[in-house]
């Protein structure tokens, strides 16, 4: 059977990856795949690069939309990102009848319900393992693997400059600058790492999963992002006292009102395994209502673990190319027909509305009745109080300091009514400083 023809738009970091896997692993991905995948152009600006990595076997070209016109290739893999030519490449591919396989979350987090709906009309795929946890096969998962289930609620640490971050404050008691730094130095953030450290592309990647999930659109614009600029060192310290570990968070979850779908530091009890993971390294937890909980970890981005998802992706295509593509997976999990009354169904929560438990680090004068004031105000909101931890002034502000911590931590709670008992909390002249409000997720 003649190999399936590709088309690679960029050979940087995960184009490089993909090509070298192909390249070794041909004959066990040709058993795997029922025939030959074949890397037969790339387009990169930088031509001579581009030649260097792949020898003179493969056609380079300069211009992308040459081997989109190519009538041999069989699927175009998108390996730009972003969301500007990008979007234009895989939509002008899939007009031009090509399947397309892409790792770029940030498109398709914003953009996915148009090009799904244009590579339906076509009768194409749009393949996007890639775009999710590196080299973790988690859109198989949720997509095929646990289809039997009803979702519960999805949770990943699924950003690992983040996670890198976190685990550096936490092992070696610095504050998020001094780390942020460090991981620029070595290459786990980039220099301009505001996607990752504001939570945007975690969030990107959940919005995905979330549509997986719950059979609803993508919805990036509803989703709730914080990210963990504002994190200090002692709030990581304190929730190690108390048996906790921070962690970014992708977390989406089925509740009677809808579906929540958020990102943001969260305390998660130390004895999780998702707590545990450490360093750059990705995981994601899912729980169905058959399956129970199952845990998902490996590395979440790289050249070649990224590019093992790229190339499963090409076998799936592989092994249906010139199959009747009416019946084979839905690119969201769902058939089409049935997202907009899904979605109806079920709206994505404002913030407001959802429903979890809090840390409150509040930094208050050293003074009798502080703690009476605040718990009274936290009462009078309905919220319960879980735990209280006070620290000695001398601790928080050095021998002789007039000032402490309060910490607090309560048990579930509305956002809004939290939100309203902090702003009077915060008005109270004894309290000195911005209050530290972290989500907190048992994750049962």
């Amino acid at each position: 059977m003649k190999p399936i023809q590709v088309g690679l738009l960029g050979i940087g970091t995960v184009g490089s990856g993909t090509f070298n896997v192909l390249q070794r692993n041909q004959e066990e991905i040709r058993r795997r795949a029922g025939r030959g995948i074949e890397i037969a152009m790339v387009a990169d600006l930088d031509t001579t690069r581009a030649k260097q990595v792949v020898g003179d076997a493969v056609q380079v070209v300069g211009d992308a939309r040459a081997i989109i016109a190519n009538p041999d290739i069989d699927v175009v893999v998108e390996l730009i990102g972003g969301y500007g030519i990008a979007k234009a490449l895989v939509l002008e591919a899939i007009a031009a009848g090509k399947h397309v396989v892409t790792a770029n979350k940030a498109l398709l987090a914003v953009h996915g319900s148009e090009i799904f709906k244009a590579a339906a009309d076509k009768g194409v795929i749009v393949a996007y393992e890639a775009a999710v946890a590196g080299g973790i096969p988690i859109i198989k998962a949720l997509r095929e693997g646990l289809t039997a289930n009803q979702i519960q609620w999805v949770a990943g640490i699924i950003n690992g400059t983040t996670n890198f971050i976190l685990s550096e404050m936490r092992d070696k008691g610095l504050d998020f600058d001094v780390v942020l730094k460090e991981a620029q130095r070595l290459g786990y953030a980039e220099a301009d790492p505001t996607f990752d450290i504001e939570g945007v592309d975690a969030a990107h990647k959940a919005t995905l999963m979330s549509a997986i999930a719950f059979g609803i659109p993508v919805q990036f614009d509803k989703a709730y992002v914080e990210g963990i600029t504002k994190l200090a060192g002692a709030d990581i310290k304190y929730a190690e006292q108390l048996g906790y570990r921070i962690k970014l968070l992708g977390i989406t979850k089925r509740t009677d009102k809808g579906i929540e779908l958020r990102v943001h530091p969260s305390l998660v009890p130390s004895k999780r395994l998702i707590a545990n993971v450490e360093g750059a390294m990705n995981a994601v937890v899912v729980n169905g209502d058959a399956v129970g909980t199952t845990l998902y970890y490996g590395k979440g981005a790289g050249s070649e673990p990224t590019a093992s998802a790229v190339i499963a992706d090409l076998v799936d295509i592989a092994r249906l190319h010139g199959a009747d593509l009416a019946h084979s997976v839905p690119p969201l999990a769902f058939q089409s027909s049935t997202l907009g009354a899904a979605g109806k169904e079920l709206p994505v929560l404002p913030m407001a509305e959802v429903v979890t438990s809090y840390y409150l680090r509040i930094r208050v004068a050293d003074e009798a009745g502080v703690l009476a004031k605040i718990t009274t105000l936290l009462a009078n909101a309905g919220i319960s109080i879980d735990a209280v931890l006070q620290r000695e002034a001398d601790e928080v502000g050095g021998e002789g300091s007039t000032q402490t911590d309060l910490i607090i931590l309560t048990h579930d709670t509305r956002e809004g009514d939290m939100d309203k008992a902090l702003a009077e909390i915060q008005g109270l002249p004894t309290v000195l400083a911005p209050i530290t409000r972290i989500r907190k997720e048992e994750l049962n």
